[in-house]
């Protein structure tokens, strides 16, 4: 008995039900032609949700926002041509930071390549420099070897995805037409429609995680070795959501060996309602102190997470001769400073874990010392003289921001920062807060596009509370977004902060250089946002005070919709209190 299909039809049909049956559960798709067979197949397999974009720019940072809510890989679906382009900035994130996305472009047949073809550009490894594995499936060919090869290629996807590279993932598929269902291209035997229709899953693909022998390994034995010996100790959380077993157990580690947490703003470890005796958050400050940056010189740094936020960090990591070493999942070398002895793979909370375990068979809890008292103290001073000085300001002042946000953000809520100055004043301003709060940042190359694109898609995958701070440009950068959280009723509350232009660069040296500064740098653009607000169903409000920030804002959050609240503010001022309170706390520290 023969069987009549459309090769296209089937061959895609059967990528998506493998995808399916390992565990993708969303996909962002943009219209085209030559992706026809893609979309229909992911647009008619009902285990996934579906998201439609107009923009692939868009849809690829949305696919990311997805991914990083989830930690599970996102499909994303474009047509030929520059489509497959516009795709790229969200790869490169992605990339960055290990974000699982399985990018699947539809192609024009070979013999079109260079010959002047109409939307056909060269596709092969198109994304190479930022891409975890990359596959040309070659045209659709309806026979059992075939098949089972795509099958197998469906499954390494996702493993190098999400297991084995973790990162985006590039599938490459050529199609000659026609695309539709209804018009057949071959028959088939029943044996291979079935085949086709299995989902066959490859039942090892299971994340390895390093086993019982890890504690035997000779460089855990080092580290625990030198942890013991040496008191002054540092225990650095960079950013990265790293899960509630790693915050328990490096809490754990940090007071059994009386190591201080230097907490990035996006390490997840200053909020929540774990213990935070040990959370320094004010470190950027204290450590800006020459003086007494030179009096803390740690012996050992443990450093989890990704590269931190903190300038003050970093400068001080930079003149330090610790012994640094970097723990995380894939021994990702995040050190600027070139200053680390070496990055390892593994687990952070297995690491802390096996740590904390070791120690307690030697019975080993640090006494407390002068050095860590120093840091303890540091902290708090800095602390009061941020509440005196950011938290107490007067309207409008950027860094103030961020305390209005934290005070009245709900429970369980997501927030989502810009790049630029928001994620640089959350990581300077924010306090350590008992309730739950779960930040995001697209840090791994930081740049200013599909911001708002992320916040949407991470909105859209919690169900919950989605706060994003944001800048101008960002914003601007990022109009096309607004037209998903109008069509998929997502829960957005935008903090628009606005300086009219490049207010980051005001920190700059170029700062000084008067006109061209102006001209060429701050880029002034007297847009009014209200009107693209409410021209994509938002609501948008012009605040013009504390009070008023803190009624709408905590109204916003309880609605279901897109709200922005626009903040106008000075950047050349709210620099200036940025160096008030780093010069006063500098003048403090010579007091510790």
């Amino acid at each position: 008995m023969k069987i009549p299909i459309n090769r296209n039809i089937l061959w895609a049909d059967t990528f998506v039900r493998v995808l399916v049956s390992c565990g993708v559960k969303y996909a962002s798709l943009s219209p085209g032609s030559r992706n026809t067979p893609l979309i229909l197949a992911f647009a008619s397999n009902k285990k996934i949700k579906s998201f439609v974009h107009v923009d692939e720019r868009s849809s690829g940072f949305f696919a990311l926002g997805l991914a990083k809510a989830t930690n599970t890989p996102v499909a994303i679906v474009c047509t030929s041509g520059t489509a497959t382009a516009e795709l790229y900035p969200a790869i490169i994130e992605a990339y960055q930071q290990r974000v699982p996305l399985i990018v699947c472009t539809a192609d024009r047949p070979p013999e079109l390549r260079g010959r002047g073809a109409n939307q056909t550009i060269n596709q092969n490894n198109l994304y190479k420099n930022h891409i975890r594995w990359f596959y040309d499936t070659g045209l659709p060919e309806p026979d059992i070897k075939s098949l089972a090869k795509l099958k197998e290629v469906a499954n390494k996807a996702f493993d190098k995805s999400l297991l084995s590279a973790k990162g985006p993932v590039h599938i490459n598929f050529p199609f000659k037409k026609p695309f539709e269902p209804k018009f057949f291209t071959d028959e088939v035997d029943k044996d291979t429609f079935v085949f086709a229709g299995k989902s066959d899953v490859n039942d090892s693909q299971t994340l390895q995680k390093i086993g019982a022998n890890f504690a035997q390994k000779s460089w855990v034995k080092n580290i625990l070795k030198l942890a013991i010996e040496k008191p002054k100790g540092i225990i650095i959380a960079g950013p990265g959501n790293l899960g509630k077993n790693f915050i328990n157990e490096c809490n754990k580690l940090s007071l059994k060996l009386g190591y201080p947490v230097f907490a990035d703003g996006t390490s997840q470890l200053r909020f929540g309602r774990h213990g935070k005796e040990n959370i320094i958050s004010n470190y950027d400050a204290f450590l800006r102190s020459e003086t007494f940056a030179k009096q803390i010189k740690p012996e050992i740094i443990l450093q989890f997470g990704r590269t931190i936020t903190s300038k003050g960090l970093e400068t001080f990591l930079s003149n330090c001769s610790a012994d640094r070493f970097m723990i995380n999942d894939y021994g990702d070398w995040f050190d600027p400073s070139e200053k680390a002895k070496a990055a390892y793979s593994c687990d952070p909370s297995l690491f802390c874990k096996t740590m904390n375990q070791k120690l307690d068979q030697k019975n080993f809890v640090r006494e407390a010392n002068d050095w860590h008292a120093k840091i303890k103290n540091a902290e708090e001073k800095s602390s009061i003289l941020k509440s005196k000085i950011i938290d107490e300001s007067e309207f409008p002042n950027e860094s103030r921001i961020i305390e209005e946000i934290l005070k009245s953000a709900p429970d369980g809520c997501s927030i989502m920062l810009s790049n630029s100055m928001p994620v640089r004043d959350f990581d300077y301003f924010a306090s350590n807060k008992n309730k739950s709060i779960t930040v995001y940042n697209n840090r791994g190359a930081s740049g200013i596009d599909g911001i708002t694109s992320t916040a949407l898609g991470i909105s859209a995958a919690n169900k919950k509370p989605t706060i994003l701070i944001t800048g101008d440009l960002a914003f601007y950068y990022d109009l096309n977004s607004l037209l998903y959280a109008q069509k998929y009723k997502t829960s957005l509350t935008i903090v628009l902060i606005n300086n009219n232009g490049g207010g980051i660069f005001e920190i700059l040296p170029i700062s000084s250089y008067g006109k061209i500064f102006k001209q060429y740098f701050v880029t002034p653009h007297k847009l009014n946002f209200s009107k693209f607000v409410e021209a994509y169903g938002g609501r948008h409000y012009s605040i013009k005070s504390w009070k008023q920030f803190q009624k709408l804002f905590i109204h916003a959050t309880q609605e279901k919709q897109l709200t922005v609240l626009e903040v106008k503010t000075n950047a050349a001022v709210s620099v200036k209190l940025r160096r008030k309170y780093w010069e006063e706390v500098n003048q403090g520290m010579r007091q510790v």
